[in-house]
């Protein structure tokens, strides 16, 4: 099953007996869930339709029983089983024969992180046409997903707009779907949000100021970098984050300073790494004051910094160092 398969059956109403969400992006996973609780059974007989189990806790045969009761006063019954994959195996093995036949009048929906799918179970309700996988959105997704969630609010949002929250938030889709809210009230009746809109919303998030450190460190001005940092980790932004945010940046500035050397333009620069026109110049700007060798070397460092500070490094030490031999150029 596709997203776009299963917002059809939303519409029309014509449900799967059984329903399998699962993957890496909890988000979508219980956003598809909610949706599945909200449209397939009335919403004034809950109380007597809607079921709701949880892996850990259950026997397995409570789920099975519920599953097989006719709805009281009411099309269809929809029994929820979150946290699936944490099942115990004997329930796992009682509900297979329900899987081969489930009751036409229940919905049935497990939702999971992470199924051991080379389990028989599994392997089963991965069958089932009910079944779609929700994978981690990529940064190179983030744009599509961004302007999808815009026009759920009757808003578009610009290129530029949408890249740079993107950079600003991340692939944290709650916040995003948050922040995008939040614009789509900040505009008002415009019907666009723009780059100065996102700026506008979330330039007193932490994530503005994740941002701001790439750029200053992008420009190798170290008094601004320093102070930015100083100002995050004042503000108990985690350092694994910042250097997340760090590496994204300078994986692209990279890429630039590789097609730079090539003897690329930078109009065609913008085209082959789908560069909003709005970052374009400062970003070739930004490749032009490393050499290959030292975004190796950075690369290097982010590294040994994120070895580090999971291992138990001061944050402040790693991080310091990190932007100060950065924009000082002493990266060896």
């Amino acid at each position: 099953m596709t997203e776009q398969e299963l917002e059809k059956q939303l519409q029309t109403g014509s449900f799967s007996p059984v329903y399998f969400f699962y993957g890496e992006e909890p988000f979508l996973v219980e956003r598809a869930g909610r949706r599945v609780m909200e449209q397939a059974v009335d919403p004034t007989m809950k109380d007597f339709n809607l079921n709701i189990y949880y892996g850990a806790d259950c026997k397995g045969t409570e789920i099975l029983d519920t599953s097989q009761t006719l709805p009281m006063f009411a099309e269809r019954r929809v029994v929820v089983v979150r946290q699936a994959d944490k099942l115990p195996a004997a329930a796992q093995e009682g509900l297979l024969p329900y899987l081969a036949n489930p009751c036409p009048e229940t919905c049935l929906l497990f939702m999971a992180a992470k199924p051991d799918l080379r389990r028989k179970f599994f392997m089963e309700l991965k069958k089932q046409p009910g079944t779609l996988e929700f994978k981690k959105l990529y940064d190179n997704k983030l744009g599509p997903f961004i302007a999808s969630e815009a026009q759920v609010h009757g808003k578009k949002i610009d290129g530029a707009g949408a890249e740079m929250l993107g950079f600003m938030v991340g692939n944290n889709l709650q916040e995003l779907v948050s922040q995008i809210e939040k614009a789509a009230l900040y505009i008002g009746s415009r019907p666009t949000i723009g780059v100065e809109d996102v700026k506008a919303i979330v330039s007193q998030s932490k994530s503005f100021t994740a941002f701001e450190l790439a750029r200053f460190m992008g420009e190798k001005n170290l008094p601004k970098a320093l102070a930015t940092l100083q100002s995050m980790l004042q503000n108990g932004e985690e350092a694994i984050m910042i250097l997340g945010a760090l590496a994204s940046h300078f994986r692209r500035i990279w890429r630039i300073r590789e097609l730079l050397d090539q003897k690329m333009t930078p109009a065609d620069i913008g085209k082959q790494l789908k560069i909003n026109a709005y970052f374009l110049g400062e970003q070739v700007t930004q490749a032009k004051k490393y050499t290959v060798a030292e975004l190796d070397a950075l690369f290097e460092r982010l590294y040994q910094g994120d070895v580090g500070v999971k291992t138990g490094a001061s944050s402040a030490t790693v991080l310091q160092g990190l932007v100060y031999d950065g924009c000082a150029g002493n990266l060896k």
